[in-house]
């Protein structure tokens, strides 16, 4: 079993998300002993945004790069993500990956019946860092909303979210959110291995 491991806060170790993703993945090579993990740090080494030269394949670095990125996430049976909310949204690193991996003929295609999905069979886990708190389907949340609908697009129906949220309303409440939410981890993780 493969599973990909992607950061995409800026944070360093100051990050929610970080310490989220490493506990899920921590739980699943508990669960899983011969799991295969590869990591991905996208604010150590971030993808350049995608570019008429990305998409023309121009480069040819890039090119091999975009290659490595959809490979390896076609090649994972778990895909574990941290995701902290920048702005309402996802950081611009994590969707520099998204735009590498939500290629047509490779992850979904059109049809006279609409789009298909064609990565399918896929579980993915996102650990979501919040300041602030949000209800499902509230306005201004576009991080989770996205994530959710982006995955389900190219077929992915096994979908998690673990969400540490509230975070700068205090100490306190942080340090509260970071313990419910690390709590969180093993019942879907124990469900799904």
């Amino acid at each position: 079993m493969k599973l990909l491991h992607i950061d995409s806060s800026i944070l360093g170790a100051n990050s929610a998300s970080r310490v989220l993703t490493r506990d899920i993945v921590s739980q699943w090579r508990a669960t899983v002993p011969e799991l295969e993990v590869k990591y991905l740090d996208l604010a150590a080494e971030p993808l350049p945004h995608l570019s008429g030269g990305s998409l023309a394949q121009a480069e040819e670095g890039e090119t091999a790069r975009n290659a490595e990125m959809l490979n390896d996430f076609l090649a994972s049976d778990v895909i574990v993500i941290g995701a902290p909310m920048y702005n309402f949204t996802i950081p611009s690193q994590l969707k520099a990956w998204i735009d590498r991996i939500v290629v047509a003929g490779k992850t979904f295609r059109y049809t006279s019946a609409g789009s298909e999905g064609l990565a399918k069979g896929k579980q993915v886990f996102v650990g979501i860092a919040r300041g602030g708190v949000y209800a499902p389907h509230a306005a201004g949340e576009f991080a989770e909303s996205y994530l959710k609908h982006i995955f389900e697009f190219i077929g992915i129906q096994d979908i998690t979210f673990i969400r540490a949220e509230g975070l700068a309303i205090s100490p306190e409440h942080r340090q509260a959110a970071m313990n419910a939410a690390l709590t969180a981890i093993e019942p879907p993780v124990a469900r799904a291995a």
